[in-house]
């Protein structure tokens, strides 16, 4: 995709709104800059599997308004949504933070405002997009892993030698070094440091375990 698909949407009801905004994101650019009336049309048009930005009024015409239009970004966490408002009730700014929107600006749009906005949603995107590759790419080095290998790999992390490896894991020192080359080959990694960068890369992108709450006694 166009710009590592960092396409830009706008659901703006008002066609003037819309058309100034636009110009003025696509002006001197390679992005996608694509923009709908209502959220019906974003949503028949898929637009949310390539949306990197969102922005669209809280105001919107039709059955989904703006707040169903959030609701439904707010699953998809690869979209930075900002909403376009004006004379929100306390209530309904809390609605739209609380909901996963990135900001609130001022309607009617600023189109500058929308793109120095923009402008740096789009850097902090390709930033996050670059360290969920980085850990993708961890995750596939280590895929290949039997169980062994990656107890080994622990072991090795852990900054044990080949003999405290083989103690720990009952093995010989001779099967231990076998695991380790088996390893480096599979990591595709040079170096025991390259290995173990791509080991804490891979853990970094690993959930953190759920803890369990109890209650009563």
């Amino acid at each position: 995709m166009t710009n590592g698909g960092a396409h830009i949407h706008l659901v703006l009801p008002d066609a003037t709104e819309r058309a100034a905004c636009f110009r003025t994101l696509a002006a001197g650019t390679g992005r996608v800059v694509r923009s709908f009336a209502s959220a019906e049309a974003w949503i028949e048009a898929e637009g949310e599997d390539s949306c990197a930005i969102l922005l669209f009024h809280w105001r919107l015409p039709g059955a989904t308004d703006g707040a169903a239009l959030l609701d439904r970004v707010a699953a998809r966490p690869g979209i930075a949504a900002f909403v376009a408002a004006d004379q929100l009730s306390i209530a309904e700014s809390r609605t739209i933070l609380c909901g996963g929107a990135r900001d609130l600006l001022p309607a009617p749009l600023d189109p500058r405002l929308v793109r120095r906005t923009v402008d740096a949603a789009l850097a902090e995107w390709r930033l996050r997009q670059a360290t969920l590759d980085r850990h993708r790419e961890a995750e596939e080095r280590l895929a290949a892993l039997t169980p062994r290998e990656r107890a080994v790999l622990d072991a090795i992390a852990a900054g044990l030698g080949n003999k405290a490896i083989a103690r720990r894991l009952e093995l010989s020192p001779r099967t231990v070094e076998v695991h380790r080359a088996n390893i480096m080959r599979r990591a595709g990694a040079g170096n025991v440091a390259e290995l173990l960068r791509w080991q804490f890369i891979a853990e970094l992108a690993r959930p953190a375990p759920t803890k369990q709450v109890r209650f009563g006694g």
